[in-house]
Order: C-alpha cells, then structure tokens, then sequence
C-alpha cells in the first residue's frame, strides 16, 4: 500500500480518560455512557468516535462511487450506528450504515450503498470482523 496520509491519537485513561491527536485538533474527554454503567454526561466514547469516522469515510467512498455513475447526492447523508455488546466471553461491535437520498429512489440507493460498501477503506477494513447492515431511509423519514 502506498500511503497517502496517517493519523495518529493518543489515549490516556481508556474509556474514562482523553484522546488527543497529534496536531491538538481533536483533544475530547471520554465518559463510560450511561447504558455500560458510567455517569454519561457531555463527553463522547470510543463508539461514538468510530461511528463518525466510519459515517464520513463511508460518505466519501459514496460521493465518489455517485460521480463515477453520474447520480446526484449532494444532498445525502449517512449515520452509522455502532452497537457494543458480548460476543461469546469477549466484546464486539456491529455497525448499522443508514442512508438518506432525497434524489434517488430506494432500489438506486441501495445499489450505492452496495458499491460504496466495496471501496470504503473502513467497510473494507472490517469486513469479515464485524456485522454491518446497509440501510436506506424511506423517503417519509428524510
């Protein structure tokens, strides 16, 4: 692989502790949520931060795939659901992908959600660990 760019974070405290990356951009608190027993509160969680990176990354894999086929999304959007549970005696994640395409129908939707699926580097980096299901939003819930 050639690389184009790397991130880099670092960590302190694990999930009731900070992250920070490298340039002081992102510097967020984290909080154990509510639902896993922690106090909840105005600070965000592991989860949160991989359904934001997952839901951009998968919307840019989208537009692209869009361009390619010549369809308009410029007013779409993507939410990623990311769940915590147990896995057998370990922990896992499962990843829920929700589109909304006020342009398109729903067949041409999913079809976009299919291509998207195969070129997004976070679809592509956990396929065959974690479940992900691809939805489209019913026009009445746009």
């Amino acid at each position: 692989m050639d690389v184009l760019y790397t991130a880099e974070a670092t960590a302190r405290g694990g999930r009731e502790g900070e992250v920070v990356s490298d340039d002081g951009v992102l510097d967020l608190s984290l909080t154990l949520p509510k639902e896993l027993g922690g106090p909840g509160g105005d600070h965000t969680n592991p989860e949160q931060l991989f359904a934001a990176g997952y839901a951009a990354c998968f919307h840019s894999a989208l537009k692209r795939v869009a361009g390619k086929d010549k369809l308009d999304v410029h007013a779409s959007s993507i939410t990623a659901r990311v769940s915590l549970g147990i896995d057998g005696q370990t922990f896992g994640l499962a990843v829920t992908l929700v589109g909304r395409f006020p342009e398109l129908d729903q067949a041409q939707g999913r079809e976009l959600m299919e291509k998207a699926h195969q070129v997004c580097p976070y679809s592509r980096a956990t396929r065959g660990n974690i479940d992900v299901q691809l939805e489209v939003a019913p026009h009445s819930l746009l």
